[in-house]
Formats: C-alpha cells, sequence, structure tokens
C-alpha cells in the first residue's frame, strides 16, 4: 500500500481549526489526555491477551514511555498496547463517531476556557488536544498480533496521510513537533524533563501502568541514564481512604470520565465474605450532552483483581443511573468474562444491587446535609433517575424519597415528604398535574379551585412524568392523583348541597351539549374544579392526557382517539346565559362548539377544525358590534 492522502471529516477538520487556534489556555492536559489513551490500550492488550492464548500479543512489560528531544523539539508519547489496524486508524482519527457533534462544536466556539475543556472532555476526542502544542504529529501502530503497522501523519489543517510501517513495534506511538512557542515559556516547555514530571505528577500519578520518562542521552564518555518512573500506580480504590487527597480523587474521576471538571460527590464502597470487590464511584456536576441520547455510553469500568475488563459495564448499574461514572474492582470473576455472560452472572447482579442502594442513599444524604449540592445534581440528572420508577420497582419508594418536583407551594422544589408534613386537614391524597412547562400549568383552569382553596399541587414538566404517575400509585400509603382526570372533591357540605341543585337545573343544558359535541366529548358536567373559567376538559382516571398525545405523534405513533369530559361552571355568566337560551328554545350550537373549542385551547390543545372555529368566532364578535 503506497502513501495516501485523505480528508478529514468536516466535523473533525472544524475541531482541529478550534484546537490549533488555542480554544483554552490549560494546554498542559494535552499530555493527560495522550497518557490516558495509552493506559486504555494497555489495559486492552492484557484483556485480549487473556482471552486469545493465540493472539501473539507481548505483555511482559507493559508500560507508557515519555520521551522528549529539546533539539529536535519533539515529544514522542510511546506504548506497547493494543496498537490499531489501518481501518482502526481512519475511523478512530480521521472521524469523530458521536453523536451530537454539531452541538458540540457550537457550544465549544461560545465556551470559554473551563466550559471549552469539559466538552472536549465529554465528547472524547482528547487526541485532538496534541494540536495546541504541536505543529505536526505522527502516529506510528500496530495492532498486537499482526504484522501489519500504519504511521499517520498531519498539520491538522485538513487532511492527513497514511502509509504502511513494516518496522511498528507493537503498540501506539505519538511523536509531536512541538511549537515554537512552547520553548518561550519554560513553565510549558514539553520537551522539558521537569515539565514532564511535574504535569504526570499531577494529572496521571494514579495510572495502573508505569508512565517512564526516557533517559536522558549521554553526555560524552557517560552512560545513558536509566528511565524513571514518574507515577506512584497505585489504585485508588485498593488505598485507604484516609491516604487518598481529594485532588487524588478529582483527577482519576477526570481519567475515568473524560469530564474535565472536578466531581460532585465521591462514593467509596467494599464488601468481604462471599463476594469481595471495591468500588469508587462519582457523581459528576454537569449532565454530559448525550445523557439523554438512545445511544450514550453508559456503565463504569469493571476490574477484576486489578486486571481492566471492560469500560462501559451496563450490568454493574440501570440506566437510569447511567451518569455514574467510576470503577468495580471484583475478586472472583472470570477474567475473559463478556457482557452476555455478566448479564446471568449471581455476583454481578448482587454488586449491582449494593451499588444501586449506595448511590442513592448518597444523593438522599446530599438533600439533607448539601442543599447545594443536591440542587446541582437533581437540576442535571433528575429527569434521568425518574426513569427508574419505570424501570425499578424494588428502589422505587427510595427513589420517590430523593427525588424534587417543582410545586405551587413556592418557587423551590419540595420534596415528597415535605409535602405530606404540609398536606390539608383531610386530604387523601397528592395532587399533581403534567403539562409542558411550569407557566402552562399555573395558568390551566384545572388549578382554579386547588388555587383558591389553598391546595398544593405538584407541577410536573419532564415528559418522563407522563409516564411514570400511571405506573407508582403513591408514597408511603397516600396515592397520586392527576387534578385533570376523574371527579374532584374539595367542596364543603355546603357546596355540596348547592352543587346538587345547580345539577338539577343544568341537566337538560348537559344533556343537550352532551348530544352536540358528541363526536368530541364523552359527556358534559358540571364541575367543582373551577372558580373563574366557563369551561374545563378533563379525563378519566385512566384516560391518555393530552401531553402524552403530543409525544407519541412526536414519535410518528397516532394515539387512538379519547373522547373526554366538558365540564362546565355554573357560576360563568358565559354558561348560565347558554342555559337560558337553550331553555328558551334558541338553537346556540355553535355557542357549544366555541365553548369546547375555548377549553381546548386553554390547555394548550389543538382544535380539529382551527379554521370553522376561527368562522364561527368571528361571525359572533361581528354580531356583538
Amino acid at each position: 500500500m503506497s502513501t495516501e492522502t485523505i480528508e478529514f471529516q468536516a466535523e473533525a477538520r472544524q475541531l482541529l481549526r478550534l484546537m490549533i487556534h488555542s480554544i483554552y489556555s490549560n494546554k498542559d492536559v494535552f499530555l493527560r489526555e495522550l497518557i490516558s489513551n495509552a493506559s486504555d490500550a494497555l489495559d486492552k492488550v492484557r484483556l485480549a491477551a487473556y482471552q486469545d492464548k493465540e493472539l501473539g500479543a507481548e505483555t511482559d512489560d507493559l508500560h507508557i514511555e515519555l520521551v522528549p528531544d529539546p533539539e529536535a523539539r519533539t515529544l514522542t508519547v510511546r506504548d506497547n498496547g493494543i496498537g490499531m489496524t489501518r481501518d482502526e486508524v481512519v475511523e478512530l482519527i480521521g472521524t469523530i463517531a458521536k453523536s451530537g457533534t454539531a452541538e458540540l462544536l457550537a457550544q465549544l466556539r461560545d465556551a470559554g476556557d473551563g466550559e471549552a475543556a469539559q466538552l472536549i472532555g465529554q465528547f472524547g476526542v482528547g487526541f485532538y488536544s496534541s494540536f495546541m502544542v504541536a505543529d505536526r504529529v505522527e502516529l506510528t501502530t500496530r495492532r498486537a498480533g499482526t504484522d501489519a503497522g500504519v504511521r499517520w501523519e498531519s498539520d491538522g489543517e485538513g487532511s492527513y496521510t497514511i502509509e504502511p510501517a513494516d518496522d511498528a513495534p507493537q503498540g501506539t506511538s505519538v511523536t509531536l513537533h512541538l511549537k515554537a512557542s512552547d520553548a518561550e515559556d519554560q513553565m510549558h516547555d514539553y520537551a522539558d524533563r521537569n515539565v514532564l514530571r511535574r504535569i504526570v505528577k499531577t494529572y496521571s500519578d494514579f495510572i495502573t501502568w508505569p508512565v517512564r520518562l526516557a533517559g536522558e542521552p549521554p553526555a560524552e564518555g557517560e552512560e545513558m541514564t536509566e528511565p524513571e518512573t514518574l507515577n506512584s500506580m497505585k489504585a485508588l480504590w485498593a488505598r485507604p481512604q484516609k491516604d487518598v487527597s481529594d485532588e487524588e480523587y478529582a483527577e482519576f474521576y477526570r481519567h475515568v470520565s473524560h469530564d474535565w471538571q472536578e466531581p460532585l460527590e465521591t462514593i467509596r464502597l467494599a464488601a468481604e465474605g462471599t463476594f469481595e470487590y471495591q468500588a469508587l464511584l462519582f457523581l459528576p456536576q454537569v449532565a454530559p450532552m448525550d445523557l439523554h441520547m438512545r445511544d450514550a455510553r453508559r456503565g463504569v469500568q469493571l476490574y477484576v483483581r486489578r486486571v481492566f475488563i471492560m469500560d462501559d459495564c451496563e450490568a454493574l448499574v440501570p440506566e437510569y443511573l447511567r451518569f455514574v461514572k467510576g470503577v468495580v474492582d471484583a475478586a472472583d470473576l472470570s477474567l475473559n468474562v463478556s457482557r452476555e455472560i455478566l448479564q446471568q452472572d449471581r455476583q454481578i447482579s448482587a454488586i449491582r444491587r449494593r451499588l444501586v442502594k449506595k448511590v442513592l442513599a448518597t444523593i438522599g444524604t446530599l438533600r439533607d446535609e448539601k442543599p447545594e449540592a443536591y440542587a446541582t445534581f437533581w437540576d442535571q440528572f433528575g429527569r434521568a433517575l425518574k426513569e427508574g420508577l419505570l424501570s425499578d420497582a424494588d428502589n422505587r419508594e427510595t427513589i420517590l424519597g430523593v427525588s424534587s418536583f417543582a410545586s405551587t407551594h413556592g418557587d423551590e422544589p419540595t420534596g415528597l415528604a415535605a409535602y405530606r408534613e404540609r398536606m390539608r386537614e383531610g386530604q387523601e391524597a397528592i395532587y399533581y398535574m403534567t403539562g409542558d412547562s411550569r407557566t402552562a400549568i399555573e395558568a390551566s383552569p384545572h388549578m382554579e379551585a386547588f388555587r383558591d382553596k389553598g391546595y398544593e399541587v405538584l407541577l410536573l414538566t419532564d415528559p418522563v412524568d407522563e409516564v411514570w404517575v400511571d405506573g407508582v400509585e403513591g408514597f408511603e400509603g397516600t396515592p397520586f392523583r392527576s387534578i385533570a382526570k376523574g371527579q374532584v372533591d374539595l367542596q364543603t357540605d355546603e357546596e355540596k348541597e348547592k352543587a346538587g341543585e345547580q345539577a338539577t337545573e343544568f341537566a337538560a343544558l348537559c344533556e343537550w351539549m352532551t348530544g352536540v359535541l358528541d363526536d368530541d366529548v364523552k359527556e358534559v358536567r358540571l364541575s367543582s374544579r373551577l372558580t373563574t373559567s366557563p369551561a374545563v376538559l378533563v379525563g378519566d382516571e385512566f384516560d391518555m392526557t393530552p401531553t402524552l398525545e403530543k409525544m407519541y405523534r412526536a414519535m410518528g405513533q397516532e394515539p387512538p382517539k379519547v373522547k373526554r369530559i366538558l365540564e362546565l361552571n355554573p357560576s360563568h355568566p358565559l354558561v348560565t346565559g347558554l342555559r337560558e337560551a337553550q331553555a328558551a328554545g334558541r338553537d346556540e350550537s355553535e355557542t357549544a362548539e366555541l365553548l369546547h373549542g375555548m377549553a381546548l385551547l386553554a390547555e394548550g390543545g389543538e382544535l380539529g377544525d382551527p379554521a370553522r372555529f376561527v368562522g364561527l368566532l368571528a361571525g359572533r364578535l361581528e354580531r356583538t358590534l
């Protein structure tokens, strides 16, 4: 194969341009990213050698080596890990195979230094950070167990060259031809051995593989110095908690999560006995951009006796805790365990149950002891956590207990335990309403009687809320009840007596309107939930909500038509006037249609025939002038 010149993918080209023009100032992190990539490659080659004894991979001295050359102004980061084939080089380096790349680039352009660093880390494009400090980057690699090596080279301007490299050793070597400006700044001269020592100690001390600084070239008459190991290689999860600093936890979190911020909370867990394992988990401060994307990565890293097994072990954490990052190191699993076996493994299931309980308990502790941290967590991950109300029946009560919801009680979200403490005397249910936004719900006619009588209502606006409320019966014995469904009983005995009299007075009107609106409603009845609006549409207890109908349509599914109930406010002049007109024998069918359309619009619904509604309204307005 001869030398090929290939254009970068458009998104990769844009990202390289941002890198070359220094989108953030802390350029030291490029080395952390390259060392992290090398560490991953070493993990993978050891696992591959365990799984395939015939692979022929060299695993006797796995390590990462840094080779600075001040005279040539280069820095080489070399590993003898898994390496890459020619196709893998093109796929992994020539393109950005991630969802949401356009959103990433847009946010990078507008972000400050810290925000930009965080965004780059989220999308796993750390290799590109090399171009912050290098005019040209060469990569030589050979996949373990193969004979064909590859050499890749680019100046980051728009294309790269790729050619065979028959002499390439196993693993990957990245050589950076450093920019001249780095030599002028002694603190950031990446061909300076002291600078490399400082960066590795700061960012990569916990890497489990030795990071070696190549020996110095000998002076005349002297021998070359021995390589120097720069990192301690101590697994943080295996060290006593008192011996690990917050800074070390933060750097380890950045390593496993590719998030360049500090974690919101650190969680340690260990078990001895039948199932022995250690876990070091983290709650992030900011949700990754792909948190709610279907192909988002999830899971924590799995090790067995310090041997890396897999990156995103989905079997260890349920999907609704996909934001949790960290490491689980088990003692007794097979080293060549597969994802399929993991899903059935009894020990993995036991570990998973413990991890879930520990994470939920930690969230509860945040709520009780660190309200600001909890508010940050809930703002970023509350929507994902509530998915567990559908999928994890065993922990449903716990999830409800650590969740927060917007409420009419105030501007700040409330917990369900606090809601129950504030319930009115005689109140038997936790009232809620779902909708597109808090503003829309608060303006809904359904809220009128509850607001008037001082009943607190939960305002549920996340898409997942539309689903879980129908599958969860209640919290600590108190049922949930939608204020937009079924009958509402907030009346005093005196009000009920008056309502009985009104029911007799309006019986004929309700029967007549039910016939007129038969295509759209199943019943017309008087309302006890209205104080100012003339009418409102409500559903039966198990009917699909209008918002849920919209969600189905947005997914390309047309839900079955559900006839709803039209409730009238017997105290509203429009309704009393309509009763008198109908009793006098006048045909007010158009008024009935307008009343139904108004109720539909008031809840944010869509008119079946907007043109007819506008025509009827225009005609009615014209006759009043």
